[in-house]
């Protein structure tokens, strides 16, 4: 990536979303219904005809439904991806209703959009022409939504919700897409989604805010940190990415030693990956001391790389090689990678996905585990998600360029202040001076 994009957002701007973000919202969410009403059916295991189901299929017992298997790993999924993936945007100082509140739309939309996009390929009835959907289809439907999350990630802070509303329109269908060749043409393996879901989600939103690169986004500078609560709040998130992870790479795993494999493999990963990060972070400072942007990201590297292979017979120690790896790997990525993409390739990635999600060299391990031909596939399976998350996000960004969608300029980014009512601090402090001066004791009077 080059320098060869025209900078954008140079000029005045205003951010009225009063018709823009309802008129997106409501005429989308009609559509979700006409299109659900039309397409979407339960199938068999969640529909009321369940006893001619099981019947057909000789199920002998209820037990047997998928959704007594699968819904404790979707509630682990749903989690992450509403708690753990808004409160780790919650990091910077004046952003935080922007981080989550953001989180909760693009993530609310994009599983409904994702229900179709994901059916139509996957969970098409030919008999009837209707998509049929169960439990596995919603843990599917927000696996597609955390890449669109991801992408965000990149871009928090310099954009509108609607834009990030049309992000999620186009990144759901470029992830069913890819999703689809990757796993039903090239039958890659790919259990927790490494290259589905984290490299495409990584360079699709790398190459948004490539295209939508700010020249003068140092204006903003002074909002672009962290204060003590807000990094506080950030690590709750990272707490829940961190600890849900396992259910993530297993959770559409088939039933058995495979998907029992998938959570040990990526527990011991994780588990690796916070010592390394912990060991580089302090030696990479002058004093030793340890930066909080380190341990709220790469801490979760090991998880993000372990999931294309998950499933496959790692071994304990192998697993904790490659969260070991990946640690060293994610935290040198934030030390020089990160200002070297934002200087020379003029991409400015706010939180720094490319060394959590987008950076391959993690999983290229897989190609030794996997014999020749399979490896291969597996080599084409990421390029694919690297390509389509290169072209579809220069190709996305190019739309967002266009002037119509409400977003600040440089010198207004990383500011609640244009899309939310935001109390005012004196509101909240001087009440609480109040009552404190009012209820404590005269030493005077009271004795």
């Amino acid at each position: 990536m080059g320098n060869c994009i025209v900078p954008y957002c140079d000029g005045p701007k205003s951010t009225n979303i009063r018709w823009t973000l309802p008129a997106v919202c409501f005429v989308w969410q009609t559509a979700m219904i006409i299109l659900f009403g039309v397409f979407v059916r339960y199938n068999g295991e969640s529909d009321a005809h369940w006893a001619e189901f099981k019947m057909a299929r000789n199920i002998t017992s209820d037990i047997d439904n998928d959704f007594y298997f699968r819904y404790p790993s979707f509630q682990d999924v749903h989690v992450m991806i509403f708690v753990g993936f808004g409160f780790l945007m919650t990091f910077l100082k004046r952003y935080s209703f922007g981080g989550v509140g953001f989180n909760f739309l693009v993530a609310a939309f994009g599983l409904q959009w994702a229900l179709l996009m994901q059916g139509w390929f996957h969970s098409l009835d030919y008999t009837d022409g209707m998509i049929k959907i169960g439990i596995e289809n919603l843990i599917n439907a927000d696996f597609c939504v955390a890449g669109c999350l991801i992408a965000y990630g990149a871009v928090l802070g310099k954009v509108s919700p609607v834009q990030l509303m049309v992000m999620t329109l186009f990144g759901i269908t470029l992830f069913a897409v890819e999703e689809y060749i990757i796993s039903d043409l090239l039958h890659a393996r790919d259990a927790g989604g490494s290259m589905v879901i984290h490299i495409f989600g990584g360079y699709y939103g790398l190459a948004i805010s490539w295209v939508l690169y700010r020249p003068n986004l140092k204006e903003s500078s002074q909002l672009q940190g962290s204060v003590y609560h807000s990094d506080v709040f950030a690590m709750i998130g990272t707490l829940f990415l961190w600890m849900f992870w396992p259910s993530f790479n297993s959770a559409t795993c088939d039933h058995g030693d495979g998907q029992h494999r998938a959570a040990i493999n990526t527990y011991l990963s994780l588990a690796a990956t916070v010592l390394t990060t912990f060991a580089i972070s302090s030696l990479s400072q002058k004093h030793g001391k340890l930066d909080m942007v380190h341990i709220q990201n790469s801490t979760l590297a090991g998880g993000v790389a372990v999931g294309t292979a998950a499933e496959f017979m790692l071994m304990p120690y192998g697993s904790l090689i490659v969260g070991f790896c990946c640690g060293l790997l994610s935290t040198l990525g934030y030390l020089y990678i990160t200002p070297f993409m934002e200087k020379k390739l003029k991409i400015q990635d706010t939180c720094g996905i490319h060394n959590l999600h987008a950076m391959p060299v993690g999983k290229l391990y897989l190609l030794y585990l996997t014999p020749a031909v399979q490896g291969g596939y597996q080599a084409a399976a990421m390029c694919v998600a690297v390509c389509f998350g290169i072209g579809g996000g220069t190709l996305v960004g190019l739309i967002l360029r266009m002037p119509i969608w409400g977003d600040v300029t440089d010198d207004n980014c990383f500011n609640d202040e244009f899309y939310w009512e935001v109390p005012d601090e004196e509101e909240i402090v001087v009440p609480v001076l109040e009552y404190n001066n009012h209820m404590t004791p005269n030493k005077h009077t009271d004795m």
